[in-house]
């Protein structure tokens, strides 16, 4: 019964055609399915996903009562690496409702990007009756980091389901994961979004060329914003963000981007705090456009974000400078995040920015909110999940699959 949840959340995988200019709207068309998978729902709010799911299939709570699970004694803790983070704020609003509807004792920790933090609230978790840990790693891709989180769920013999950050390195992959068979991690196949939005980002510029290149030198000038050092996702959007782009560019018969500031060899401004912030990009771009910007002929004619946070603090700057206004007649600097939060689609919606990648936070809180169901009446944390996109090398890693978007 519990398949049907997930399942009844999955759609085709929607391809936006790509914006034409400032202020410009975009139609979505269907495409056929990505190796990864196929899009997990429609681009919807929170409240709007759960009322469609209500009508295609059993709720979670049904789906629980039909199944005749006892959750009775279910006391679940879950730990947020910041309640800042857009994307994940979504998430947990998802989740509390999916919690709720089960009608399971829970409580939320945030750590504010603190792993002692994220640890000491674990111990007290346990130390206070939980029996189920959802874990949202502050340390991403760090065994050390993971597999003292396992150790301490094995020595209450408790199911521990981590999800979004990943809690080991490709090199590492399964060491942390196989180590306890009440364990299962809930998040998306890394390289996946930089793909997408390398792959959005040149196709827009191919169509787009000779109007993002504003000083006319047939090249297109990027500026990247990095959201944490370390972190896989991070890494794999910076990279394939850039890599991707220029591989259809170059198809076209078209010169690679050329990053901004040629003193700069990482190619991107990273968050040194490693929050993938608005306030972080804002700064960082504020500062370049005081020396990159038409007026000295080599302004910045692209920005790349690893997250949707960092896309609106870029425009922000933007605007303060006369630029991504989104009223008609403006410049308007194409500009690509990853998230589809509420902000950004709005951002889109008002002709501000370009495009961004889809992130399931709906999705994930439903597999998540699978997964406790298990968890929490004693079955195997991974029984009953053959809807799901489950990693070829890891039995208990579920990736909830990316989409493009680019407006309604």
């Amino acid at each position: 019964m519990k398949k049907k949840v997930l399942a009844g959340l999955l759609g085709t995988v929607m391809v936006a055609s790509l914006l034409a200019g400032c202020g410009g709207g975009a139609k979505e068309t269907e495409a056929p399915a990505t190796d990864a998978a196929t899009e997990a729902a429609a681009d919807t709010e929170a409240a709007d996903t759960e009322a469609a799911a209500d009508t295609e299939a059993e709720s979670v709570a049904d789906a629980v009562d039909a199944a005749d699970v006892d959750l009775s004694s279910a006391d679940v803790a879950v730990f947020y690496y910041t309640y800042g983070d857009t994307y994940i704020a979504s998430v947990r609003t998802a989740l509390d409702a999916q919690l709720d509807e089960l009608g399971v004792k829970y409580q939320d920790y945030d750590a504010n990007n603190n792993q002692t933090t994220q640890n000491e609230q674990i111990d007290t978790a346990l130390q206070t009756g939980a029996n189920v840990l959802i874990v949202n790693i502050v340390t991403s891709g760090s065994v050390d980091a993971s597999t003292q989180i396992v150790e301490k769920a094995k020595a209450a013999d408790v199911p521990v389901i981590f999800f979004n950050r990943a809690v080991e390195g490709d090199e590492d992959e399964g060491t942390v994961l196989g180590s306890y068979e009440k364990c299962a991690f809930v998040g998306t196949d890394a390289p996946e979004a930089g793909h997408m939005q390398g792959q959005m980002i040149g196709e827009y510029l191919v169509e787009n060329y000779d109007a993002v290149d504003l000083n006319g030198d047939g090249k297109i000038s990027y500026a990247m914003f990095m959201g944490q050092l370390g972190n896989v996702e991070a890494i794999y959007r910076t990279q394939y963000g850039v890599e991707d782009a220029n591989a259809v560019l170059e198809a076209a018969g078209k010169p690679a981007l050329e990053y901004f500031d040629s003193a700069n060899s990482d190619c991107y401004q990273v968050d040194q705090d490693g929050n993938w912030s608005a306030t972080a990009a804002n700064n960082y771009m504020t500062t370049n456009l005081t020396q990159y910007n038409e007026e000295n002929g080599n302004m910045i004619e692209l920005v790349i974000c690893n997250n949707d946070g960092m896309a609106e603090g870029a425009i922000s700057a933007l605007n303060d400078k006369g630029y991504n206004l989104g009223d008609g007649n403006c410049v308007t600097i194409p500009v690509f995040g990853v998230d589809a939060t509420d902000a950004a689609k709005q951002l889109i919606a008002d002709g501000k920015m370009t495009g961004t990648i889809k992130q399931d936070a709906e999705g994930m809180a439903a597999c998540i909110a699978d997964l406790t169901v298990n968890a929490g009446s004693g079955q195997d944390v991974m029984a009953n999940t053959d809807s799901y996109n489950i990693s070829e090398n890891v039995s208990n890693k579920i990736y909830i699959p990316y989409a493009t978007y680019t407006g309604e």
